[in-house]
Parts: C-alpha cells; sequence; structure tokens
C-alpha cells in the first residue's frame, strides 16, 4: 500500500463520489483536504475483520469485494465495489471494530477520509451529514430488501432476480465478479450456482459464454421466475 498526496486528486475522487455530490467546491475542498490518496494491489487487504480504523474509504479506481467469514468458516461476499462507492462507514460512525473484511480485487486507488476530520466537518456542515445518512439509510433498504430476499425466495428466484439487476436492461452483461463470488453472494455454493445457470440456459432463458459473459434470451420468464411466490 503506498500513499501519495494531491489535494487535486482528491477533488476528483470525491467528485465521483454520490454523497459528496451536492456540495459546493468550497466544502468539497475542506473534504480534501481531509483526505489521503492510497494504492493497494491485488489481493491486499485494506483492513480485516477486528481491525478498528476510523475512516470512511472512496473507491476511485479499481474493486473491492467485503466480505465476512460465515460461521462455517466460509467467506461470504457481501458487496463488491466499484468507483465512486464508498466504505468503512460502520466502524466510523460506531466505536466497535469492523466486522467484514475489505480486499482488492485488483490494484485499486482510493481516497481515505480521517474519521474525526470528517466528523467536525459535519458539524459545521449539516448537508455533508444529511447526504452521508441519506447514502447510509438506502444501504440499510438493500440490506434489508437483501435478507428479505434470502429468506422467502428459492435459490433460482434469487439467481433470477440478481441476474436482472446486473443485465440493467442490458440483453448481453459479463458477471463483474468470479462465479465462486457471485455464488457466495447469493448465499449458495458454486457448485448449485453452475447447475443452476446450466439448467437456465437448457431452458431457453439465456446462454453462457466464457467465465463470465451472460445473454438473457427471455427477460419475461426470468422476471416471472424472479416474482414467483410474491
Amino acid at each position: 500500500m503506498s500513499e501519495c498526496s494531491h489535494t487535486h486528486h482528491h477533488f476528483t475522487c470525491l467528485a465521483v463520489v454520490p454523497i459528496f455530490q451536492g456540495l459546493s467546491d468550497q466544502e468539497r475542498l475542506q473534504i480534501a483536504r481531509a483526505a489521503s490518496s492510497r494504492r493497494y494491489s491485488k489481493g491486499e487487504y485494506i483492513y480485516r475483520a477486528g481491525d478498528t480504523s476510523n475512516t470512511l474509504y472512496v473507491l476511485h479506481e479499481g474493486q473491492v469485494k467485503l466480505t465476512r467469514l460465515h460461521v462455517t468458516g466460509r467467506e461470504q461476499v457481501l458487496r463488491v465495489l466499484g468507483p465512486g462507492d464508498f466504505f468503512g462507514e460502520l466502524a466510523l460512525f460506531s466505536s466497535l471494530p469492523h466486522t467484514d473484511s475489505a480486499q482488492a480485487l485488483g490494484p485499486v486507488t482510493m481516497c481515505a477520509l480521517d474519521g474525526a476530520a470528517l466528523k467536525q466537518l459535519m458539524g459545521r456542515q449539516p448537508s455533508i451529514a444529511f447526504q452521508v445518512m441519506d447514502a447510509l439509510s438506502q444501504r440499510l433498504e438493500q440490506a434489508d430488501g437483501l435478507l428479505e430476499a434470502v429468506s422467502l425466495s428459492s435459490v433460482t428466484q434469487r439467481l433470477a432476480g440478481m441476474l436482472l439487476s446486473l443485465s440493467d436492461g442490458r440483453a448481453a452483461f459479463t458477471l463483474p465478479m468470479s462465479k465462486g463470488d457471485f455464488a457466495s453472494q447469493l448465499g449458495m455454493s458454486q457448485e448449485t450456482l453452475s447447475r443452476r445457470l446450466t439448467a437456465l440456459q437448457e431452458e431457453g432463458l439465456l446462454s453462457l459464454s466464457g467465465h463470465r459473459g451472460i445473454r438473457i434470451l427471455d427477460r419475461a420468464a426470468l422476471e416471472a421466475l424472479s416474482l414467483e411466490g410474491e
């Protein structure tokens, strides 16, 4: 991990973060002063479960996966983050250590915002605090939705819903993560995922190409599957 410090770089880094988009240049400059730029190489951990860090991380380039160790000792992928996403906020706002681990999936550049400085800024600029609260409540909403989906739906229903979400309206797309990580995020084994994808291909709903390529052939059928039992 290396550090490089240019206020201008932080400025561009912060410009891509949704939570700071509504701020004035002056407010953003104040945040940039509390930031340092960091680089990580593939496989490096930004933090591990149990670490305490008073830092909000903003991803500028590359991908980071957030994982949690399951009671069985298996790794559960919580989310795969891309540029503009932020993480580490739960440890920032509570005194508890991290419950998840963050690992670079490739070369990664990010801005690390000093928690104490950020909290001071929030006191002076309530707009920043409101932006962060808004982003956090959306994340909580997503987590609640995921919990509900996991408890209510079958394996195939979860898979169909996730494929539709990842396709973002396109027919052909590439999984943004490995099949193993994708299976883990869905709460199933990689073998189950492979069997389910093959079954969907045999039923003519989609076609698979290479390791991660997916083309949706029957969106309506996939949508019907994702809504089963609702």
